[in-house]
């Protein structure tokens, strides 16, 4: 990736990170700190990014631009980039349908840019190994070669855009989707006092439940306020395909249920999230 320069559209955790792994590339790596928050800046300062200020100058300043932003804001972004004329290559790495990446393609390539999908799968890549981009559509092979050599894996599949949203919503589907149920399960069990009677029997007969169900409520609560979209984009992925889509409504209800504890410094226990979970007990 030496010598392209890339922006990154816009710098949370995730965002920041794959920057971060695109400079081990090679690339110069831009974000634009106008309107965005002190952790945001710290964050972006730390991983090494350079801070051009706007929208329009990191437009106007790159070759490739990674959109990394929650899933609801992932038109808005496509727009905002459209609206600056940018010719270059699009990677949308966000959580979203093949529907909605579907339109986010169609707004920035009439804005003159091409389009690359992209579906990010693991953890921000602080180390090798750990994170996956799939990648799809025409020139999929092409961003794969630009950020192959730094720590996040690129992974270009057969198919249309579409088919790297696509796996991203089926995986997530699963690995959230499951993770909100073992929630649910627990809360449950302890709302109606045979919650240790439940965890014996997992212990018995499927083991490796209490310990996820503990990791569930560690691993997501702090960060629930970002699954809501996410939750919704699949259900509106299966609804499309004619599957039900009442799993991923309900698991977006979970996660919005746990938005309190957004970024706080230590992850509530199942007891806090049962309280949260059941405060509208019929």
């Amino acid at each position: 990736m030496t010598n392209v320069t890339m922006g990154i559209l816009h710098p949370g955790e995730m965002g920041s990170a794959i920057g971060a792994a695109a400079r081990v590339a090679g690339a110069l790596v831009l974000w634009a700190s106008e309107g965005r928050s002190a952790s945001t800046r710290k964050r972006a300062e730390e991983d090494g990014l350079a801070d051009v200020r706007t929208v329009e100058r990191l437009v106007t300043e790159s070759q490739v631009i990674l959109s990394v932003c929650p899933p609801a804001n992932a038109v808005d972004v496509a727009r905002e980039v459209a609206a600056e004329g940018f010719g270059g290559l699009y990677v949308d790495g966000n959580a979203v349908s093949p529907d909605t990446t579907r339109e986010v393609g169609s707004i920035v390539t009439a804005g003159g840019a091409r389009f690359i999908d992209g579906g990010i799968i693991g953890p921000p890549p602080r180390r090798p190994g750990v994170c996956r981009l799939y990648l799809s559509g025409d020139g999929a092979d092409e961003v794969a070669a630009l950020l192959t050599g730094g720590l996040l894996e690129p992974i270009p599949i057969a198919g249309p855009v579409g088919a790297a949203s696509a796996v991203k919503m089926a995986y997530a589907g699963w690995n959230k989707g499951s993770q909100a149920l073992l929630m649910a399960v627990r809360a449950l069990a302890m709302h109606e006092g045979v919650d240790e009677v439940l965890l014996a029997e997992w212990a018995r007969s499927q083991p490796e439940l209490p310990a996820r169900s503990e990791a569930a409520v560690k691993g997501t609560a702090r960060k629930a306020w970002r699954f809501v979209g996410e939750m919704e984009e699949i259900a509106a992925t299966f609804d499309a395909a004619g599957l039900p889509d009442g799993f991923h409504r309900a698991s977006a209800d979970v996660y919005a249920r746990l938005a309190n504890w957004k970024d706080t410094p230590a992850p509530p226990s199942v007891a806090e999230v049962t309280k949260e979970l059941t405060r509208n007990p019929r």
